[in-house]
C-alpha cells in the first residue's frame, strides 16, 4: 500500500465510522462515554478533519462491532452470514446485506408482531438518503409531520435529515422491509424507464 493509498483509506474512514455509529443508533455523547474519546474528537474524525490513531480505531471498532477491514473498506465481499444478525432493544432484528460500512449499503429489518396499536414511532434525523421497501406486513412510517402506512410492495425514499421513525402498524404479524442507505446522500439511480408488458391479443 502506497502513501497515497494510506491517505485515501484514512480519509474514507471518517464517513465509515459515522455510518457505523448511526447504524447502531448511537450519539457522539454516548460513544464518548463508552470509549473515553471526546465528542469533539469523534466529530472531527467523522468529518475527516482529523486522522484517527490506531488506538482510537480499535476502540471504535470494538464499540461498533465491526472489523478493521470493514472500516478500511477492504472487507471481503462474502455472502452475509446468519451470525451477522443483530438484535436491538425493541426486538427488531437487522441483517446486513452488504459488508462495507461506508457508501451505499443495504439491510433487511424485521419488526415483531404487536398486540396493541403502537405509539407514534420515535423519530431521529441524520445525514444521508434512505430507500425503503416493505416485503411483508404493514409498516408505519412517521416522516416529519406525515404518517404513512406502507404495505408489501410499497416503496418510500427520503432525505434522512428529515425526522423519521418506523413501527409495526398493527398488522397482526411481523413486518419485514429492506433499507438501502447512503450515508453521504448517495441515491439509487434508475437507468431504465418502466417497460410495458406485451399487449393482449
Amino acid at each position: 500500500m502506497t502513501g497515497d493509498d494510506v491517505a485515501d483509506t484514512l480519509a474514507a474512514m471518517g464517513p465509515r465510522l459515522r455510518a457505523a455509529r448511526e447504524h447502531r443508533g448511537s450519539t457522539l455523547t454516548g460513544v464518548s462515554c463508552a470509549t473515553g474519546i471526546s465528542p469533539s474528537t469523534l466529530s472531527r474524525i467523522e468529518t475527516s478533519r482529523r486522522k484517527p490513531t490506531l488506538e482510537v480505531v480499535l476502540r471504535l471498532a470494538k464499540e461498533y462491532g465491526v472489523s478493521l477491514d470493514e472500516l478500511a473498506g477492504i472487507a471481503p465481499a462474502d455472502e452475509p452470514r446468519a451470525s451477522a444478525l443483530q438484535r436491538f432493544g425493541d426486538d427488531k432484528a437487522v441483517l446486513p446485506l452488504t459488508r462495507y460500512v461506508g457508501g451505499l449499503h443495504a439491510h433487511k429489518h424485521v419488526l415483531p408482531a404487536v398486540r396493541e396499536p403502537p405509539a407514534r414511532p420515535r423519530q431521529v434525523s441524520h445525514d444521508g438518503w434512505e430507500w425503503l421497501c416493505v416485503l411483508y406486513g404493514r409498516l408505519w412510517l412517521a416522516l416529519g409531520d406525515q404518517d404513512l402506512v406502507l404495505s408489501a410492495g410499497d416503496v418510500a425514499e427520503f432525505d434522512t435529515r428529515n425526522p423519521h421513525g418506523v413501527a409495526n402498524a398493527g398488522s397482526g404479524g411481523p413486518v419485514e422491509y429492506l433499507i438501502m442507505f447512503g450515508p453521504q446522500g448517495e441515491r439509487l439511480r434508475p437507468r431504465t424507464q418502466p417497460v410495458p408488458g406485451p399487449r393482449a391479443r
